[in-house]
């Protein structure tokens, strides 16, 4: 494929430093948009000239990127390249935490760490969509603006104020039904503190560290809670899931329920310094490099 435009993600971070393995030498970047410029004899799934977006391809830093036919789905005409690089890893993992792995329901309450980046930005306007309850937890007020503009019911600025104290004031001490976790480390802990008893923290990410080892009985302590560690890849494990969660997250696109934030969109060969962007938390929303 020819690339119009690679997502840029912490797990590629993560990859760069070690943290998860990949064969070496390696190119980075595991999500994008393009069109197809040419194809195996076998393939039957993609035609030269479709424009399609992909995930979990290694090697998307790049010009031109040769991927599995069964790893492409098709951008619709109501999708921008652009918005199909930036939804892909973010808004199919946006998508199976609100609908799969903790299925929101309009009563629920959800804390959504992080609620001015990639993920959050989706998933806090995905779990206003349900009628779920939405508290964000972000850095700056210019972060709680936007989360607040995606749907968020309140705003925790966690560097003014205990996220566990505002979050147990916010609901009369009950505590939320579920805690969608994607820095680990920094707020792990807390995040359990804050379920109520069968509550269920799901953690998607590490972008503070990993967590400590847990005791089960620790859960039972904190009120017989559930905790999951998920990754996209287990959620779009068959051609059939990847093609209806990424059509469904392309459908609420193009029909205007979910808008994507690009934060920033860098030239390929400033790859760097939008990591040190994304490390540094400087940014809200989707990274992106075009070639």
């Amino acid at each position: 494929m020819k690339i119009a435009a690679s997502g840029v993600n912490f797990i590629d971070v993560d990859l760069r430093e070690g943290r998860y393995k990949a064969p070496l030498p390696f190119v980075a970047g595991q999500e994008g948009s393009g069109v197809v410029t040419a194809i195996g004899a076998e393939v039957k799934t993609v035609q030269l000239g479709d424009r399609v977006a992909w995930s979990g391809v290694l090697g998307s830093y790049a010009e031109y990127v040769a991927a599995p036919a069964e790893a492409l789905v098709p951008i619709p005409p109501g999708v921008s390249d652009l918005d199909a690089a930036a939804s892909m890893l973010q808004g199919m993992t946006a998508h199976y935490l609100s609908h799969d792995t903790f299925a929101l329901k309009p009563a629920d309450t959800a804390l959504v760490h992080a609620a001015a980046g990639g993920v959050g930005l989706l998933l806090v306007q995905m779990a206003h969509n349900i009628g779920a309850r939405v508290i964000g937890t972000v850095s700056t007020e210019e972060k709680a603006k936007l989360a607040l503009a995606a749907g968020a019911d309140d705003v925790i600025l966690y560097t003014q104020t205990d996220f566990e104290v505002e979050t147990k004031r916010l609901t009369m001490s009950k505590g939320v039904d579920v805690v969608y976790d994607g820095v680990g480390a920094a707020t792990f802990e807390k995040s359990m503190n804050v379920l109520r008893p069968r509550g269920m923290l799901v953690l998607y990410g590490s972008s503070s560290g990993s967590v400590p080892p847990v005791d089960p009985v620790t859960l039972s302590q904190k009120g017989s809670i559930y905790m999951a560690r998920t990754t996209l890849a287990h959620f779009t494990a068959t051609r059939e899931e990847l093609l209806a969660r990424s059509g469904t997250v392309f459908g609420m696109i193009a029909a205007g329920k979910l808008k994507v934030r690009i934060g920033r969109v860098y030239k390929l060969e400033e790859a760097p310094q939008a990591h040190r962007d994304l490390e540094g938390r400087k940014t809200t929303g989707k990274l992106l490099l075009v070639p």
